[in-house]
């Protein structure tokens, strides 16, 4: 309805008899509106004022403390092909137990008695080892007798030696004897001869005297062969010495050298007993090899080779198994912008996937169904999605973590910092602030120390 009238119709006619203006327009419900707006300015104020847990939120997943506590797969150092499987997925193992069973795929370990038969070469190239022990034994004995022998034979020839040089001596003593006797001899034919031109001496005495001295220049001749014998029976001795010595010299040396010649082929020989004993060893390790067992206790998770008859390369996964006995932990990971401030021994709160939870993250004391943990690692590399992996540990001093929890769930992480005001909490999230930075407790000191 248009207003064209100059009568104004709310001073005209009053609205005070209808209820529905009477409960609009009472100047008591002003005040209580007032006093709603004022209380509740105060307590805004009062919980701007309150303490605000300072926090950095992660995401991350459960995962063990331990590295060999962690899922792993089995594989064969070996190739082969499977034959049998002693287990079936979800089945529960323990260690040593047999899992599977392999054969061999290459033609060289075909020989279904190629332990045995390496074992008898082994066998016979130790008796030939030892019958070169003995060859190598004799010829030192043969070496022995005759160093001994050529010692004697030359102590004989030596002796020899010696008796010729004194026959030398002797004779030369005779042939001056000799000499003596024919001066004397030439001396009494000459004083005959005189004597017998002077009619002193009868013809038959210078014959006699004639005589005398030829028998005497012969003694003597025979004396010079004598001596002349002696000194050949020097050269003769002086010779035998060194054929002896040359002799024995080579009868030594060539069964030395038939003594190297049985050490050699007895160290061959040894070292191929040394290569078969290692061929023995490795084809009794490979031979235990066919059997794949549960390196600890755990649960079979997943056959990644299945069926018979299938062949794999060595080193290739066989089948999945999650260790039984772990150390529950988790992995989480925060920005770089955030890594200063974690530390080793810090508390964090936990809140598993599948675990009905009530957070307050700034008011950790009032949160429902999160569990304590502590951080133990704080890798000092970036990881693959750009953050920085941390490592939680159960905390000793908060409740048990659920027994029902599974490695590889996702959790959510709440690392507790410092205490502030709820005003200045929000002042710096408005503004993309980082949250304080500080050192925990006994840091300044440990520096200090440093």
């Amino acid at each position: 309805m248009l207003n064209i009238s100059n009568n104004q119709l709310n001073k005209n006619v009053s609205l005070d008899r209808f209820k529905s203006a009477q409960k609009v327009f009472h100047e008591r419900d002003y005040k209580y509106l007032n006093r709603f707006l004022l209380t509740f300015a105060i307590v805004g104020f009062l919980i701007l004022l309150l303490p605000w847990t300072q926090n950095i939120n992660a995401k991350g997943f459960l995962t063990t403390l331990k590295p060999d506590q962690r899922p792993q797969t089995l594989q064969s150092p070996i190739p082969g092909r499977i034959e049998k499987w002693y287990v079936q997925e979800g089945d529960y193992v323990k260690k040593g137990d047999t899992i599977l069973f392999i054969s061999e795929v290459k033609n060289e370990y075909f020989d279904p008695d190629l332990v045995s038969r390496t074992g008898q070469q082994i066998v016979a190239k130790s008796s030939s080892v030892a019958s070169y022990e003995g060859k190598v034994k004799a010829l030192r004995n043969q070496m022995a007798a005759l160093s001994n022998e050529r010692r004697l034979k030359l102590q004989q020839s030596k002796n020899k030696l010696l008796q010729a040089n004194l026959k030398v001596k002797s004779d030369s003593i005779d042939l001056e004897a000799a000499k003596t006797n024919i001066s004397i001899a030439q001396r009494q034919y000459e004083r005959v001869v005189q004597l017998e031109s002077e009619g002193l001496k009868a013809i038959t005495d210078l014959e006699e005297k004639r005589l005398k001295l030829q028998e005497t220049q012969a003694k003597l001749i025979s004396q010079e062969n004598k001596l002349l014998a002696s000194r050949n029976e020097i050269i003769n001795a002086q010779v035998e010495i060194g054929r002896v010595q040359n002799e024995y010299t080579n009868k030594i040396s060539k069964a030395e050298s038939d003594m190297f010649t049985a050490q050699s082929s007895q160290y061959d020989s040894e070292a191929q007993v040394t290569k078969l004993e290692n061929e023995f060893t490795n084809y009794s390790i490979r031979n235990e090899m066919y059997y794949i067992k549960a390196p600890q206790n755990g649960f079979i998770n997943k056959a990644i080779q299945g069926g018979i008859g299938q062949t794999f390369k060595e080193g290739e996964a066989l089948l999945g198994i999650m260790p039984a006995d772990i150390d529950m932990a988790v992995e989480t990971f925060v920005a770089p912008l955030d890594l200063p401030l974690i530390h080793k021994g810090e508390k964090v709160r936990i809140q598993f996937d599948g675990w009905p939870a009530i957070v307050f993250s700034g008011w950790p004391n009032v949160s429902y169904g999160t569990y304590g943990g502590e951080v133990v690692a704080v890798e000092t590399f970036i990881s693959d999605n750009g953050k920085y992996r941390v490592l939680l540990a159960p905390d000793p001093n908060d409740h048990e973590w659920p027994k029902d929890i599974r490695v590889g769930s996702g959790a959510r992480t709440i690392a507790l910092l410092e205490d502030v005001p709820i005003w200045y909490e929000l002042w710096r999230q408005l503004n993309g602030f980082p949250p304080n930075y500080y050192q925990p407790e006994g840091g300044k000191m440990k520096t200090a120390k440093k």
